[in-house]
């Protein structure tokens, strides 16, 4: 199941979110959204979860948590049309 984690701080990096979701399960792809100019973070990212039952887990857990001093917001990704 892919996640999307939005209100990011600028700061938090994508070892630092892999490990935050790995604490719940297993994680597959952790891919932290970078502006293409600045290079820096634009406070979203996605997380894949291969088992279903561990990315609820993480919504359940992790949703409205302060995260480097940042209250993120985490649910399912919506699927993009093909």
């Amino acid at each position: 199941m892919k996640l999307i984690i939005r209100n990011l701080a600028r700061s938090t990096t994508e070892a630092q979110v892999r490990t935050l979701f790995s604490n719940v399960g297993g994680v597959q792809s952790c891919d932290l959204v970078m502006d293409k100019i600045t290079g820096e973070s634009k406070g979203f990212a996605f997380v894949e979860m291969p088992k279903a039952g561990d990315a609820k887990a993480a919504i359940k857990l992790l949703n409205n948590t302060l995260v480097d001093d940042s209250r993120v917001r985490v649910k399912k990704a919506e699927e993009k049309p093909a």
